[in-house]
């Protein structure tokens, strides 16, 4: 690899430094537009945050109660965009909201209505009302004292550290040079 880069008679077009989802994403499209690139990581790839990530590869749906939708619009977008590009890495993961106010259930539940509508082909699942019996079946270490229900919905999860190497992999196809 040493040699490919003292070879190189051109200077760099894009020297990016860290090896971690951003940067080797920046290295992916620099090299797929057929900019000169080299990456240059001081650890192994995914070290630092990418390693720490919650794995989630969700719509935004917290952005919805603040009324952002075009944020929640642009997250499912990016959602379905890794979905399509990546099935292999992504699957659907429920999610429970347990409900203790009277209010929550129907707050909760369309609020996730909603947030499903908004998904439209990038969507995993139908929410649903859950019964008492239904939320403590799926979360039997629930606090059960007042707890009237809940609601389920679907989001998805990832493995970040198989993206990044498809990445990496990718970036190196398409004639980047990555020194870890």
């Amino acid at each position: 690899m040493l040699e490919r880069i003292r070879a190189q008679s051109e200077p760099w077009d894009f020297i990016i430094i860290g090896g971690g989802a951003t940067g080797v994403g920046v290295a992916v499209d620099a090299a797929t537009r057929g900019y000169r690139t080299l990456l240059l990581e001081q650890h192994d790839f995914g070290k630092g945050t990418s390693s720490r990530s919650t794995k989630l590869v969700h719509g935004g749906v917290r952005y919805l109660e603040q009324g952002n939708l075009s944020l929640v619009m642009e997250a499912l977008k990016e959602r379905g965009i890794l979905r399509r590009n990546a099935p292999h890495l992504v699957r659907e993961l429920p999610f429970v909201v347990p409900t203790y106010k009277w209010w929550e259930s129907p707050f909760y539940g369309i609020g996730l209505k909603i947030y499903q509508v908004l998904a439209g082909k990038h969507g995993f699942g139908p929410s649903q009302f859950l019964s008492r019996k239904e939320t403590l079946e799926r979360l039997p270490n629930i606090n059960s004292e007042g707890l009237r229900g809940g609601v389920l919905y679907y989001d998805g999860q990832f493995d970040d550290a198989r993206l990044l190497s498809n990445l990496v992999t990718t970036a190196a196809e398409q004639g980047a040079t990555l020194l870890n």
